[in-house]
């Protein structure tokens, strides 16, 4: 009895300490967005001493009054949901009809398609900036949202990832709807991508922060003030020529608001995915 005891205890304190190193760890991660937070709303003359205050005797809102009242902020945020969420759509659906055709569907040469695919993560995008610019100009598309949501339209993680999860769906589950007369898109819309809902809400949460959080290339082709994202705008939008922390960080905040609500909503569907994909295969 004694020896299950000290089993069970031995087991309840490695489960105290994995907790307490999870959750200390998640504690690291928040540090630099209290920070912001604390910055946004301390007075001026808090935000230079070299005595840090995590929480500012007073509490101010003019940094945020002075960024919504000098800087077309909600342009700025309109501009940027509008491009991550058409480059989210566009990247789901291209990507889930590649994964579909390259793993349920046969024709020669996919393997080899696929290989060109898994390669095109070793180039860095930096190495593709110049062609993809002189293409935009040649099309027109300079200072148009379209000069950023065409390049980034189908990306090769949204292929791999979709290809996993396609490779676990029976295949017997594709020729029962053969059989009762679907055809090849009526199988994939109505059968394949219900249920990829978790694989699909991954991928969508990933390419919406990563679109979102674009900075350069937003930068060389968006030249109009009133066309700027976020990040591109919070960059040039000093409200003086002194540098203020208050104005930035509060400007910051704003823009990474909206994905810690995207990141809320699909919460449960990014845990199921990875759930599904580290319980099968």
């Amino acid at each position: 009895m004694s020896t299950v005891s000290s089993r069970h205890l031995s087991e309840r304190v490695r489960s105290i300490g994995v907790y307490a190193a999870l959750y200390g760890a998640a504690a690291l991660f928040l540090v630099p967005y209290a920070y912001m937070v604390s910055t946004s709303v301390k007075p001026e003359q808090y935000t230079f001493t070299n005595t840090p205050y995590w929480i500012p005797p007073e509490i101010t809102f003019r940094w945020y009054e002075a960024v919504l009242s000098g800087a077309p902020m909600v342009q700025w945020g309109i501009n940027t949901f509008i491009i991550a969420a058409t480059t989210t759509v566009l990247v789901v659906v291209l990507d889930s009809m590649i994964a579909f055709s390259l793993t349920k569907l046969d024709w020669p040469g996919k393997r080899i398609v696929f290989t060109v695919i898994v390669a095109s993560f070793m180039v860095p995008v930096f190495a593709n900036m110049v062609p993809l610019y002189t293409i935009i100009t040649d099309f027109g598309l300079i200072n148009n949202p379209l000069a950023v949501i065409l390049p980034f339209s189908a990306m090769p993680i949204g292929v791999f990832l979709f290809t996993q999860f396609f490779n676990d769906l029976p295949d017997s589950v594709i020729e029962a709807a053969k059989l009762d007369g679907f055809s090849t898109f009526q199988i994939y819309y109505k059968i394949v991508l219900p249920l990829m809902k978790p694989a699909i809400a991954a991928l969508s949460l990933y390419t919406f922060v990563y679109t979102w959080n674009q900075f350069l290339w937003p930068l060389i082709v968006l030249q109009g003030q009133e066309k700027f994202t976020l990040p591109v705008g919070i960059v040039t939008m000093q409200p003086t020529q002194v540098f203020q922390p208050g104005a930035e960080m509060a400007g910051t905040f704003l823009a990474v608001l909206p994905l810690f609500v995207v990141f809320l909503v699909l919460q449960e569907h990014l845990v199921n995915a990875v759930q599904m994909q580290g319980t099968t295969g």
